[in-house]
């Protein structure tokens, strides 16, 4: 599900700042980016975000402004003085001058080193606690914004119930045509000479099932209230309601092969646009 966080907190002369970005995916991809500081750290952050958010494409910022240094430098006297020393006596075989030098050295390799400082405690509690407010922020826009889809979800599944009812005003029409259709069909068989009644029966049996979807209409309006009641809860899972989505598209399916008519078959179509939608929705929640 998308979303954005962020939070800041003033402490002790730094300025402490996390953002959190969110877009959909099936599965948790963590992208952050820290301070030099806080590298030892990262694990403990990745394993925070894994626990909070569980999905997303996700990218996390963390800055501290005016605070911990980033970079204590020092230098590798000993190289330096080789550097130097080698420098001098080639520059007085050669005849050159030698007055720079030193800033010559100094951007030799590895002449200095970058000492990354260490996070105390009192400094890695407020920025813990800026980096979960953040968390908490995007919780809450994915809370709005799945208050909305539940209310899309609904209209959708209500539009869906609402054409299987009005499917069952075409049933009487409809076993009337089925009616008429087996009768011809069974009466072409039993005026055959080849007639064989075991295959009468199979017949007979094969068309009663063909005709009768009571089966899948009362499973199609169970998976609907199944879907709605997932979708209200408060740690709805997208996959979970991705399931039952299914589970409704094979019984509306099934519906427009066994409906034998015109009318429900163009319901049907209908129903299965508003499956879509549900489907394309389905990708925004987590």
């Amino acid at each position: 599900m998308t979303g954005y966080g962020r939070a800041e907190l003033a402490k002790n002369g730094k300025m402490i700042k996390a953002e959190i970005r969110s877009l959909n995916s099936k599965f948790l991809d963590l992208n952050l980016r820290l301070p030099f500081s806080l590298k030892d750290k990262e694990i403990e952050v990745r394993n925070l975000l894994t626990v909070k958010l569980q999905r997303g494409k996700v990218d996390v910022s963390i800055t501290i402004e005016n605070g911990i240094a980033e970079r204590d430098i020092s230098l590798n006297m000993d190289l330096v003085i080789k550097y130097y020393q080698e420098l001098k006596s080639l520059a007085q075989d050669l005849g050159a001058e030698n007055h720079n030098l030193l800033a010559i050295v100094m951007q030799m390799p590895e002449v200095r080193a970058a000492k990354k400082p260490e996070i105390l405690d009192e400094e890695w509690i407020p920025i813990l606690e800026v980096l979960q407010t953040a968390i908490s922020d995007l919780s809450g826009f994915r809370e709005k914004e799945g208050a909305g889809l539940e209310q899309i979800f609904r209209e959708n599944i209500n539009l869906i119930l609402g054409l299987l009812n009005e499917s069952e005003t075409f049933e009487n029409e409809r076993m009337e045509l089925i009616k008429l259709k087996l009768r011809n069909q069974l009466l072409d068989l039993v005026s055959s000479e080849e007639y064989d009644r075991n295959r009468f029966e199979q017949e007979l049996i094969y068309y009663l099932e063909r005709m009768d979807f009571t089966e899948e209409k009362v499973r199609l309006r169970s998976h609907c209230d199944y879907f709605l009641k997932v979708a209200s809860e408060s740690d709805s899972n997208g996959r979970k309601l991705s399931f039952i989505s299914q589970e409704i598209g094979r019984e509306i399916n099934t519906l427009g092969s066994k409906a034998n008519h015109a009318g429900i078959q163009k319901l049907v179509v209908q129903m299965k646009d508003e499956l879509e939608k549900i489907k394309e929705q389905l990708l925004n929640v987590l």
